[in-house]
């Protein structure tokens, strides 16, 4: 009777609770090549827990947070990943914490970052503002390097005898004001944005960016256009910068190609660093390139990635006609594996061929090759 009792009160206390979703995640990372320092290998990884579950009949919570430990040297790094709490009423959405948000082109702004966000879904599409600070964030995740002393705050080991001074990223607020409708001009996708960066690091270097971008479908066939305007101030002195991409895919249920050709002026300065290709991860600012990617499925399990670029400096860049303008090609691949929905693996590797460009055809090629294992816990 006393037992029977007693499992009775334990079903009624779990009934009380709130639905909760708990998941663990080991992602690994190895690497091996030549990227101009003579051969090396590195290994990195990240422990990341989670917990998720409701507040009430409209709204949400998630918590996350990650262990990464990494080679050369050796450290580990804790940080808190997405951590928000989110409520519905009706068409409003309001989200606070630690969440992520990313432009319309993807490359200004992009990653977590720490505030408020609020959207409205109605007849003439989804309005959105929020406003978030960078400063509590880890550096190595947000890649704030909008000047050379943030680059080199970025390029330093994490002390923990300093820790306060080596571990967060630059001092910014972001804001941003956004508009999407689904049914532009009946099939098209349109995304605007208005965004704005300050500075509270004491560098004075405040910016703000007009970004759009469209996507057309036609058939199997996907069309995509984007731009951004920026306005930068440093120190009293303007500039405006300018950057842009044209793309255009081709999919099926099992393969995918897809051209893409992208510019940015000298001056464009985005907010996060958003690297640009597998090898040498150019940073978008005074970069151009045109990529070609094809990623076809071979089986259930099996699914094959090629990629190219052909990166070169911006005609704003400077007057570089003796050096030369085309910095050079990089080739891709990669083969995923996932043989059951929480483990994957995936195995690439490619080069950067200097010798296919007149900035410096006598460099030497650069290459390297990944392994990627990742291991789910729900």
């Amino acid at each position: 009777m006393r037992l029977g009792i007693l499992c009775l009160l334990l079903l009624v206390l779990c009934s009380l609770l709130p639905a909760l979703d708990f998941g663990l995640v080991l992602d690994q990372n190895a690497n091996y090549g030549d990227l101009g320092n003579d051969t090396n290998f590195t290994y990195e990884g990240i422990l990341l827990p989670r917990l998720s579950g409701l507040l009430g009949d409209n709204g949400g919570f998630y918590v996350s947070a990650g262990l990464s430990y990494e080679s050369g040297p050796w450290a580990f790094v804790p940080e808190l990943l997405r951590t928000d709490m989110y409520w519905y009423f009706g068409a409003m959405e309001i989200t606070m914490g630690r969440m992520f948000y990313s432009d319309p082109l993807g490359f200004i702004a992009a990653g977590l970052f720490d505030g408020g966000h609020f959207s409205y879904i109605g007849p003439a599409g989804t309005f959105s503002a929020g406003a978030w600070y960078t400063g509590l964030l880890n550096k190595k995740r947000a890649v704030i390097e909008m000047t050379p002393n943030e680059l080199a705050h970025n390029n330093t080991n994490i002390d923990y005898n300093d820790f306060v001074n080596t571990y967060f990223a630059p001092r910014r607020v972001l804001a941003a004001l956004d508009w999407e409708h689904q049914g532009f001009m009946r099939y098209s996708l349109l995304k605007l944005s208005l965004l704005g960066q300050f500075d509270l690091s004491g560098e004075n270097l405040n910016s703000q960016y007009l970004a759009g971008k469209i996507l057309i479908p036609a058939g199997r066939v996907i069309f995509d256009l984007g731009g951004c305007v920026e306005l930068l101030q440093n120190t009293g002195d303007f500039d405006t910068g300018f950057a842009a991409d044209l793309g255009v895919a081709w999919q099926s249920s099992a393969q995918r190609l897809a051209l893409l050709g992208r510019y940015s002026s000298a001056s464009f300065l985005p907010i996060n660093t958003i690297p640009q290709g597998h090898i040498m991860e150019y940073k978008l600012s005074g970069i151009s390139f045109i990529s070609l990617d094809y990623t076809a499925k071979l089986h259930r399990t099996f699914s094959l990635g090629l990629s190219s670029f052909y990166f070169m400096n911006s005609p704003t860049v400077g007057n570089l006609e003796q050096a030369g303008r085309f910095l050079g090609a990089e080739f891709y691949g990669a083969l995923y594996w996932s043989p059951f929905s929480d483990l994957s693996l995936t195995v690439g590797g490619g080069a950067f061929l200097p010798s296919l460009g007149n900035m410096t055809p006598d460099a030497k090629n650069l290459w390297r090759v990944d392994m990627n294992i990742v291991f789910s816990l729900y």
